[in-house]
């Protein structure tokens, strides 16, 4: 009961904030604005103990072992946000502590637009090699979620697009989960494990929920959707079927760096890599983290 009252903090710190703004602005009675101050309260508060059930490993917890998992796309990458430069990788909400982006980086044909300090502010998502690429299941299992009306808007490549990015993101973390993962698949692998990819583009998605798909199979194309910055892949495990209670979980890719040294693990910040051929490969195994 308490956990489904917690996963409310968005609407109920909007309402305080918009109560607030209007009593403010009308010079409305006190006690409606200060119950409006303590809608604002309360709402951190289920922010912060929902976000703090969601850290991974909890404190005296052992650390899980990474599952070894094929990369959910082919071709020269970049990585971002790795959980092998620091962990949490992102944030423990919305059981991001062990998501990675990855970014297409080429090494022949059109490459990224630089980042803009003041122009041109925003750009459109197509300029950028990521996106249409194909993104793929990492393994065998069942879609239980899947979403794919969310636009793909102009990137953020910029030092206003930044600052607008943020502001951005404050509200749409108070809504619904897809309105930060844009469009997006959830794939249930098996053994409690399941398999984010999220910012997808918007009509791309070959899957319904319920789908039973096989590893290595096309599920869409990586987009601009939902907090994005610029085209690119968001993955993640997690080991529930619910974003807003489940914990991150940690997995490792084979992929080979530009040198050719082949690794098993997850590539660092800025790392360029290739994923190594798909091994034949079943859903997770409780047993561990090698199948």
């Amino acid at each position: 009961m308490l956990l489904t009252l917690w996963k409310l903090h968005g609407p109920v710190f909007t309402l305080g904030a918009v109560v607030m703004v209007v009593t403010v602005t009308l010079e409305g009675p006190l006690p409606v604005y200060l119950a409006s101050v303590a809608a604002i309260l309360l709402g951190i508060a289920m922010r912060v103990t929902l976000v703090r059930r969601h850290q991974t490993p909890r404190r005296g917890e052992p650390a899980p072992e990474p599952l070894l998992l094929p990369a959910p796309f082919t071709g020269r990458w970049q990585a971002l946000n790795s959980p092998a430069t620091k962990v949490p990788s992102h944030v423990h909400s919305h059981a991001q502590t062990y998501a990675i982006d990855v970014l297409y980086e080429p090494e022949e044909g059109p490459k990224e637009p630089p980042f803009a300090w003041l122009w041109p502010v925003f750009r459109r998502p197509e300029r950028y090699p990521s996106f249409g690429r194909p993104m793929v299941a990492p393994a065998a299992g069942t879609v239980i979620a899947a979403h794919d009306r969310r636009r793909d808007h102009l990137t953020r490549m910029s030092l206003p697009g930044i600052v607008y990015l943020l502001l951005e993101g404050l509200v749409r973390s108070q809504g619904a989960p897809r309105h930060l993962l844009g469009n997006h698949v959830i794939v249930d692998l098996g053994d409690g494990v399941y398999a984010v990819l999220a910012h997808l583009r918007r009509g791309s998605l070959t899957v319904r929920v319920g789908d039973r798909v096989a590893a290595g199979e096309v599920l869409a194309l990586c987009g601009n959707s939902g907090n994005s910055s610029h085209p690119h892949l968001h993955f993640q495990l997690m080991d529930g079927p619910d974003i807003l209670t489940a914990r991150g979980l940690p997995f490792s890719w084979r992929y080979r760096d530009d040198d050719g040294v082949e690794h098993t693990g997850v590539p660092a910040n800025t790392d360029t890599f290739t994923p190594v051929a798909a091994l034949p490969h079943t859903a997770p195994s409780a047993s561990g983290p090698e199948r």
